[in-house]
């Protein structure tokens, strides 16, 4: 069994009016887990019709894949305007339950000891779900993206109607700016802090990192990105870094400055 459980809907992304390419936090996570050797198994979901776009590119890293049929692949168009994505939502995919986790999940998730959580609309993963992958001492890191996304087609819109017990069952919290900004009503430790997760990681972009711990906060140095790489994805490959620190035993703060020279150095290759 993995050690870390890759769990999320894939996505098809059209970027800056290109063709659907695949995406989702799954799918790059287990980009970046190929290219560190994490040990990582991927469960996942896409409808059937878009496995040939969305899946294949998956399975062909080599990593062990189990994706079940949706009634719909969650699909976004985007562009990028600087460190700013400017979002559209134009499918919002199928929600988890504890039934998928249970059951044709299980295989990839019962025996893992972290779980990364990737939520791409808020819909995806609802407390019921969490709890479930939370059972038998499994730790989860939740992209807040997953939290504060509303789970409707259109300009995508972030609101701080979250149901806020989910966060019982996380220990690391990851979050760009503007989502901790509305989770949590700044960027101040003691305002991450009142969260209550164990660890959050800020990630700042072309600023670096901020690591909230219970003692402490500490900012990770930027590594920046050559100019013109395409960003997308940098988040999910972080988390998955970070996770794969901890799972060695690093401290959260060594696991952070791992992941964000990783980061660098995967998406600038």
């Amino acid at each position: 069994m993995s050690t870390i459980a890759l769990v999320g809907n894939l996505a098809l992304d059209r970027v800056g009016g290109g063709d659907p390419r695949p995406g989702g936090g799954v799918f790059h996570a287990a980009r970046a887990a190929v290219r560190i050797g994490a040990d990582v198994g991927v469960a996942t979901r896409c409808a059937p019709a878009d496995r040939t776009v969305a899946l294949a590119p998956l399975e062909a890293l080599g990593i062990p894949v189990t994706c079940a049929d949706a009634r719909e692949t969650t699909r976004f168009s985007f562009h990028y305007e600087g460190d700013h994505r400017v979002m559209e939502v134009d499918a919002v995919g199928d929600p988890w339950t504890e039934d998928d986790v249970a059951g044709w999940a299980a295989p990839v998730v019962a025996e893992a000891r972290w779980v990364l959580v990737a939520g791409l609309l808020r819909s995806h993963f609802p407390l019921t779900t969490v709890e479930a992958l939370a059972r038998d001492r499994r730790r989860l890191l939740l992209d807040a993206q997953g939290l504060v996304r509303l789970a409707r087609t259109g300009p995508l819109v972030r609101d701080a109607s979250v149901d806020r017990r989910v966060l019982e069952h996380v220990a690391v919290l990851k979050a760009n700016e503007n989502e901790a900004r509305i989770l949590a009503g700044g960027l101040e430790r003691e305002a991450l802090r009142a969260l209550g997760v164990p660890e959050v990681v800020l990630t700042l972009g072309s600023r670096g990192a901020l690591v909230v711990e219970p003692e402490r906060a500490t900012p990770i140095a930027p590594h920046p990105l050559p100019e013109g790489v395409d960003p997308t994805g940098a988040g999910d490959a972080f988390s998955l870094v970070y996770l794969d620190g901890r799972a060695r035993d690093l401290s959260p703060v060594d696991a952070a400055e791992r992941a964000a020279a990783a980061v660098a150095a995967l998406l600038g290759s």
